[in-house]
């Protein structure tokens, strides 16, 4: 995998030194549940992959701060790379984990409104989901006192393809093949800088086994850090790398028994949809996302926002208890669009977009990307291929 530039023989990072030079012939930065599915995609097409992973463990960072839904592919405009990878990237999900056995269940999503406008939003919903391939079912308020007798609100959508899943478990999965097909993840493996000349990928790793590696493919799925990294790379062109704003996302769990069986989402609001209640493998409750613009990586939850939870979730389900609820964690979306910018897309930059052979950059990678990251995985070994 690794060779000595000195004398070609085969090494691993952990017994390099910082005056070491490593060849590599194709190198993944950032082991997120994205990170990992592209390298098992590409060690399976026969590269010899290395990930290098800044933190002690995979998956630390946006990959383990998330909802845990398999998203069916809903709120995107249509042709854009989160309508078209969520929805071929939730098939290749559920199939994924049918076939490895990992936990998953499909619990359905409601999607709940009050009020003439929150009704009329429902309408514009389910005809974007249904460009994107995605038939939900419009449900009443008589049938909805059925389904959901602890819930107000006047309709209703109902998406049944929507589920939960176990992500660590994929990863663990993921991280698995990529070993059996060859590559290997080293952690602790921080990309300090990066350049581009002589037509290879040159970056300068730190951490316990400092070196310099050489690689004839790149590919930068490096989360919230994806952006701050290209735009230092030396010998890409500068305006590669897009602005990029940070949006926070605390939850609370709720303690204690409670009437659902499926997941709850309030119409969606700028930055993300909505404080909703959505549940893990074990039928556990939480609430969350919300949203709050910050200027630099903070995962601390202020146990004072429940308050604001409470009031949010009780305009659907009023019997909520508030004592019940509980700081959890927090996630930080990197959003490519701030406050005020509306939707913004995945950004998947080959060498199509910066001219660059062998790199590509992963950018914007939010919500879907769970959902998404196979088939994000299958996009970016196309652009190697190219």
């Amino acid at each position: 995998m690794l060779t000595n530039d000195r004398n070609t023989t085969r090494v691993t990072l952990e017994q390099m030194t910082g005056r070491d030079i490593v060849q590599a012939d194709t190198v993944v930065i950032g082991a997120g549940i994205v990170g990992l599915a592209v390298a098992r995609t590409l060690a399976m097409q026969g590269r010899e992959v290395l990930v290098l992973e800044s933190g002690a463990h995979f998956g630390e960072g946006v990959s383990s701060r998330n909802s845990e839904v398999i998203h069916a592919g809903i709120y995107y405009p249509e042709d854009t790379l989160k309508a078209r990878l969520c929805v071929r990237g939730r098939r290749m999900l559920y199939e994924y984990c049918q076939t490895r056995g990992i936990d998953h269940r499909k619990t359905g999503k409601w999607i709940v409104a009050n009020g003439v406008s929150q009704v009329e939003r429902l309408d514009t919903i389910a005809s974007q989901a249904l460009r994107n391939g995605v038939l939900l079912q419009r449900v009443t308020r008589r049938a909805l006192r059925v389904s959901l007798p602890d819930v107000t609100a006047q309709e209703a959508l109902y998406s049944p393809e929507t589920g939960i899943v176990d992500s660590h478990g994929v990863m663990l999965s993921l991280l698995g093949e990529l070993e059996d097909y060859g590559g290997h993840l080293v952690r602790q493996a921080p990309v300090e800088r990066a350049a581009t000349c002589d037509g290879e990928h040159r970056l300068q790793v730190g951490g316990p086994a400092p070196c310099e590696l050489r690689a004839q493919r790149v590919v930068n799925a490096a989360g919230l850090g994806a952006v701050p990294l290209a735009t230092s790379w030396q010998g890409v062109p500068a305006d590669i790398a897009p602005r990029q704003w940070l949006a926070r996302g605390v939850y609370f769990s709720y303690s204690g028994r409670h009437p659902f069986h499926s997941l709850v989402y309030p119409i969606p609001e700028p930055g993300g949809l909505g404080v909703h209640l959505t549940l893990d493998l074990a039928g556990q409750a939480r609430f969350g996302p919300d949203v709050e613009w910050i200027e630099r990586v903070d995962f601390s939850v202020d146990p004072g926002r429940a308050r604001s939870f409470a009031e949010s979730i009780r305009r659907w389900w009023p019997a909520l208890d508030e004592s019940r609820l509980q700081p959890a964690y927090a996630g930080i979306r990197p959003k490519l669009a701030g406050p005020d910018g509306g939707f913004a897309d995945f950004r998947i930059a080959g060498e199509r977009r910066h001219g660059v052979a062998g790199l590509v950059h992963l950018f914007g990678i939010e919500s879907p990307g769970l959902t998404a990251a196979l088939a994000i995985a299958d996009e970016v070994a196309g652009q190697l291929a190219d």
